[in-house]
């Protein structure tokens, strides 16, 4: 397989989708490693496995509908393995191996018949201290967006996922990217007042537009970074209620067509009206409660 990713919206040609059976039994709250699931755990509303399939399928069937080869990781028994892009991700033509947290490092295994699919020189494995998942990387032609956490709690924090190091490394692999990192709000236990990865705050969709979230950064800086990079019209801006729902986290088939929860009802009919995009609503909202969405369920691995 030749990978080929230059940036969040090309035409999908083949990805890795999630998958959604024996997910094992609800965590408690001590188990849970996003604010969100947190939430969930806390107020008896975490999704039940039959609920989670019947959304993941709606997705593939989406995705299929638009010729696109979608491959699905091995099941563990008991575990949680809906959230693909955290285990590896592809920038170019090659394929980073994350270094996920503990609680999510059996995962990767489910990945090996994928990963044998590359060629070995085009796969990237880190050093065991260099921390990354792929929700915090976005690439978009020549710049890569990198979400961190430069907190000095940065360890006592499970949502912080991504790190400096990580980054430096990126920069070695990807000298002609323009790289920028991006300080991200963490919160372990309240949805609320952090995010857990950058594309819960910021997506990039068409050719020229995103979805951004202003309050997801720790400096308004890098918020206003991002609006002179896209200009400020080709910004939609969402509400903290919108952002607690995960509205940015959408997933992009081609530069015209989005998938996007049925539920979002204000983000879609703008993206159908003002933006001309084809908007394919599903239901998505059981997975939501577990700290992700659309674009997390997946890893895409061929764009046009």
């Amino acid at each position: 397989m030749k990978l080929n990713i230059k940036n969040e919206t090309g035409r999908l040609k083949s990805v890795v989708l999630g998958q959604p059976k024996s997910i094992g039994q609800v965590p408690t709250l001590e188990e849970s490693y996003d604010a969100k699931s947190y939430y969930s755990i806390e107020n008896g509303i975490y999704p039940k496995e039959e609920d989670i399939i019947a959304e993941m399928t709606a997705f593939e069937k989406v995705l299929k509908k638009y010729d696109v080869e979608v491959f699905r990781p091995n099941i563990i028994k008991d575990y949680n393995q809906v959230f693909a892009r955290d285990v590896a991700f592809v920038i170019e033509d090659k394929m980073i191996i994350s270094n996920v947290i503990k609680d999510r490092a059996d995962e990767q295994e489910a990945y090996r018949k994928i990963f044998e699919k590359v060629e070995w020189r085009k796969i990237i494995n880190l050093p065991e201290t260099a921390h990354i998942e792929g929700g915090d990387v976005i690439v978009w032609d020549d710049f890569l967006f990198v979400g961190t956490c430069f907190s000095e709690d940065y360890r006592n924090y499970k949502t912080a996922r991504t790190n400096e190091y990580a980054i430096e490394i990126l920069k070695e692999y990807f000298p002609k990217k323009r790289i920028i990192d991006l300080d991200l709000k963490k919160n372990d236990k309240v949805p609320y007042q952090g995010v857990l990865h950058l594309d819960c705050t910021f997506n990039p969709i068409g050719k020229d537009k995103c979805i951004i979230y202003k309050d997801g950064f720790v400096d308004e800086s890098d918020y206003q970074l991002i609006i002179d990079i896209f200009g400020e019209e080709n910004c939609f801006h969402i509400t903290p209620e919108e952002m607690f729902e995960m509205n940015p986290n959408i997933f992009s088939i081609s530069p015209e067509v989005v998938v996007s929860d049925e539920t979002f009802t204000r983000m879609n009919d703008f993206l159908r009206n003002e933006w001309g995009f084809t908007v394919e609503e599903i239901p998505y909202r059981e997975i939501s409660k577990m700290g992700g969405l659309l674009r997390c369920s997946t890893m895409p691995l061929v764009r046009e």
